[in-house]
């Protein structure tokens, strides 16, 4: 019986999104959210969560380069989806569950920092969690800042970074 503790390593890659991925990418968004985060969601959050996701505008703005990705990539697939919006602002941290605890949301994270830092000489990184992302962030390094409230049926905890 597997417990969880036995993770075989996959060797991944990180790279920044192109646009020929958007489509894999937000169909792992979709798929990852509807299967831990939208069950605790009530359907109006679920309806703004997918209008995110398929707006025209964010998707012109991944197209124009204000709305970088990076994405972690295992054997040609895309298993693991970060991107960064309103200049330091973690959005759409998301793994595919086959991927969960073998560090990829954590390197995403750590690369996004180091472009933050490096590339736009910021000096925080902000994410509005979902309860189930909150115990993640925690251990990265993140603090509350702002505790749990709803915005459009969408429950998140605003938390901060300081590199």
């Amino acid at each position: 019986m597997d417990n969880g503790s036995s993770v075989i390593k996959k060797d991944i890659s990180y790279e920044w999104a192109q646009p020929s991925d958007w489509t894999e990418c937000m169909s792992l968004v979709w798929t990852t959210f509807m299967e831990f985060e939208g069950p605790d969601y009530t359907p109006e959050g679920v309806g703004h969560f997918f209008e995110f996701i398929t707006d025209d505008k964010l998707h012109d703005a991944f197209i124009n380069g204000k709305y970088p990705m990076m994405i972690g990539r295992c054997d040609g697939r895309i298993v693991g989806v970060g991107s960064l919006r309103s200049s330091n602002r973690l959005s759409l941290l998301f793994v595919h569950r086959e991927y969960h605890h073998m560090g990829i949301a954590t390197a995403i994270v750590d690369k996004l920092c180091k472009y933050l830092r490096d590339i736009c000489h910021e000096d925080s990184m902000v994410v509005r969690a979902a309860p189930y992302a909150v115990d993640f962030y925690k251990k990265t390094g993140f603090k509350v800042t702002e505790p749990e409230r709803d915005i459009s049926g969408i429950k998140v905890t605003t938390m901060e970074l300081v590199f």
